[in-house]
């Protein structure tokens, strides 16, 4: 029996004892009042359920009182050996095992489709993360957003949620005319202008866009240094993109901040039509020449100056016509994933999304992540003063890379060991979970050889063995944890998940054989254990993938 079905059942006895006190309030159940869980006492069952503490009051019972009342609908339930009543109300439920063997066989089944789930059915979301100027190599704090945000994209997936994943390309602004002016300097031969982009890979961005430029000396200085820009920045945007390709990330929307200052056939451009309709909103006042957004509504600092009294319209413009065009595109909910250095954003975004007419607290969520080091890291040799993500990937390879990123929380300071992750042993987590997936493949390919087939049958309820029932309970849980980080958006569950898992079946393998012994007949214990193993196998592979990382088959 499967969680899921497990609390169908209970939510119907529940009903129905409800019910006969207050129908009213029988039809505002659902299954999350069920708040079904794994004990972490083995001895008291396989499932544990606070429902009578949720519910009683509301029909006017003791918790305990209801607990007692609900108890023999629950021993009814198809499956279920025992229930046991603790503390105040707790409900303790016990299943039979072919009952709970039948998990294996429902995951095996279900492929990866088993962890999935509709929890996050209906929420349009967009989810932004990177965005870095384009004005050079990915660096290691774009690297930790990189594989969180990724991550948070695959478990928000997987509970149902529409999410498209985006990276706004910061691609106007000064930073742009001085990349261009290195770029042109460095083709040139001159020396390097004030406020220069340093590093050879501007020496060799300079080398090809002469190249593709031969006139480049020629040209009037404007023009040069705007055909440089253009050039390099194609350049460089497309290494970001390779960079995230080989990382394993890839984005649904790229997004140029050149088109929120477009105007487009003599029509408005993005931002000019942002401030009319912030304006519209209530939220928009003049002072001293200048535009502002009264964003203290919203509990921002200060009120936010959106365009100056010369004229020019200030960052926070942009900020508020690329959220306006989120909602344009159909993004109901928008999540923003940015560095350290970020957290006066905080309160600038949810003031924003407030003056734009939606809620602050339930349609926008700013997430910042803290810092990351790696000891040893060298200062990157094109770059000269950042710690490259292709020169982290070549040396600790994408997997552990992306595994140690994932299994922490964001808002956690980071410094990983190298050497550590580079170990072929069980101290390396990336390694403990992934030699778990390959020996689930060995251990079905002796299976084979020894004539184990599951397709001959499938005796639940000879999974009867500690470890078995151990192993089939971190099974149970795999919906749940995935949900679970998707709604709180902490990818680093999953991972934490997996080496629960891989522990589990690690000392299963130690104690129960699949194939039999010498000339030993298979049997049906050797049939069951061999879909428990592939089941294992399945959950190890869903999870790793859900943070970027590859499952392979031998190591």
């Amino acid at each position: 029996m499967n969680p899921d079905l497990l609390a169908s059942s209970l939510l119907a006895v529940v009903t129905s004892a409800v019910g006969r006190r207050d129908e009213a309030e029988a039809a505002r159940l659902s299954v999350g009042d069920i708040a079904l869980e794994r004990p972490r006492n083995r001895d008291h069952g396989d499932w544990a359920t606070s429902v009578s503490l949720k519910v009683a009051k509301r029909v006017g019972l003791a918790p305990r009182a209801l607990a007692e009342e609900l108890v023999p609908g629950i021993q009814a339930i198809e499956g279920v050996a025992a229930v046991d009543i603790a503390g105040p109300g707790f409900l303790n439920i016990r299943l039979d095992a072919a009952a709970a063997g039948m998990l294996a066989r429902t995951i095996v089944e279900a492929g990866a489709a088993y962890g999935r789930t509709e929890t996050l059915a209906g929420q349009v979301i967009n989810l932004e993360f990177v965005s870095a100027n384009p004005t050079g190599p990915l660096h290691i704090g774009h690297t930790r957003w990189a594989a969180l945000g990724d991550s948070l994209r695959r478990v928000l997936a997987a509970s149902g949620a529409e999410v498209a994943s985006e990276f706004y390309i910061n691609d106007a602004g000064a930073q742009m005319d001085v990349f261009g002016a290195s770029v042109l300097a460095a083709a040139l031969g001159e020396p390097a202008p004030e406020n220069a982009y340093p590093g050879q890979y501007i020496a060799d961005l300079g080398a090809r866009a002469l190249a593709a430029h031969p006139d480049l000396a020629s040209m009037p200085r404007d023009e040069a240094v705007a055909a440089a820009r253009e050039f390099a920045y194609a350049q460089q945007l497309g290494e970001i993109r390779e960079s995230l390709e080989k990382f394993n990330v890839r984005f649904d929307v790229w997004f140029s901040e050149r088109t929120l200052h477009d105007a487009a056939g003599g029509e408005q451009s993005p931002i000019d039509g942002a401030v009319d309709r912030l304006r519209a909103q209530g939220h928009v006042f003049d002072e001293d020449d200048a535009i502002w957004v009264r964003t203290t509504d919203f509990g921002d600092d200060k009120d936010r100056v959106i365009k100056r009294g010369n004229g020019v319209y200030t960052y926070f413009a942009a900020d508020a016509a690329y959220y306006l065009s989120k909602k344009d595109r159909g993004y109901a909910h928008t999540i923003y994933l940015l560095g350290a250095d970020h957290h006066g954003y905080v309160h600038r975004l949810k003031a924003l999304a407030g003056a734009a007419g939606d809620d602050p607290a339930k349609d926008i969520e700013v997430l910042i992540g803290q810092l990351v080091s790696i000891n040893g890291a060298r200062l990157s040799k094109r770059a000269g003063n950042i710690i490259e993500l292709d020169d982290l990937r070549e040396w600790l390879g994408t997997d552990a890379l992306r595994y140690s990123l994932a299994r922490y929380p964001a808002d956690s300071p980071l410094t990983l060991d190298p050497e550590l992750l580079q170990k072929r042993t069980n101290d390396n987590p990336v390694f403990y979970v992934q030699y778990a997936h390959a020996r689930t493949h060995q251990v079905a390919r002796n299976a084979t050889a020894a004539g184990v087939r599951r397709e001959e049958g499938f005796a639940a309820e000879a999974l009867v063995e500690e470890t078995e029932s151990i192993l089939l309970g971190a099974l149970a849980e795999f919906p749940r944890i995935v949900a679970q980080a998707a709604d709180l958006r902490e990818p680093h569950r999953v991972a934490r998940y997996l080496e629960e898992l891989a522990a589990a079946y690690h000392r299963w393998y130690d104690v129960c054989r699949v194939a039999p012994q010498g000339d030993d007949p298979v049997e049906d214990v050797h049939r069951a254990r061999l879909w428990l193993n592939d089941a294992a196998g399945q959950v190890l592979r869903t999870g790793l993938d859900l943070i970027g990382v590859s499952a392979p088959e031998r190591m």
